[in-house]
């Protein structure tokens, strides 16, 4: 795939900001409700094209965590997620260290693995204080 190279626009490098500012690994839509007040002709469809362009030049990672909608992290050092079944909270495990599997796969299989996305699932400490 040829990669193309965009002008920066303010409304690409503001959701890079708030990528940058926020754990909770955000939905397009939750993006579009924190702009619109920075950016009233603002459109989805722009925050999706925008969030596309930042995932193509590598300064972003979408997450498909199973759920309805994507949600899209600025952290893209290998780590792995913890996605709430109960909630649906996605969290980072940062004190979780991920040997090199890429590398691994690699030495093993004939094929050329780019990255791993590891997720673990289940009922995160805020729900089970609920129960």
């Amino acid at each position: 795939m040829k990669s193309e190279t965009y002008r920066n626009t303010k409304q690409r490098s503001r959701i890079l900001e708030i990528l940058c500012h926020t754990d909770s690994h955000p939905t397009a839509s939750w993006l579009y409700d924190q702009m619109k007040p920075e950016f009233p002709s603002l459109s989805l469809g722009t925050v999706y094209r925008n969030l596309g362009i930042l995932e193509e030049q590598g300064l972003l990672k979408k997450l498909r965590s199973g759920s309805t909608f994507d949600r899209y992290d600025a952290n893209t050092y290998p780590h792995a997620h913890f996605c709430c079944t109960e909630c649906g909270s996605i969290y980072d495990m940062r004190d979780v260290e991920i040997p090199d599997m890429v590398q691994t796969v690699n030495k093993q299989t004939p094929h050329n693995v780019l990255e791993i996305n590891l997720s673990y699932m289940g009922i995160c400490e805020e729900c089970l204080k609920k129960k």
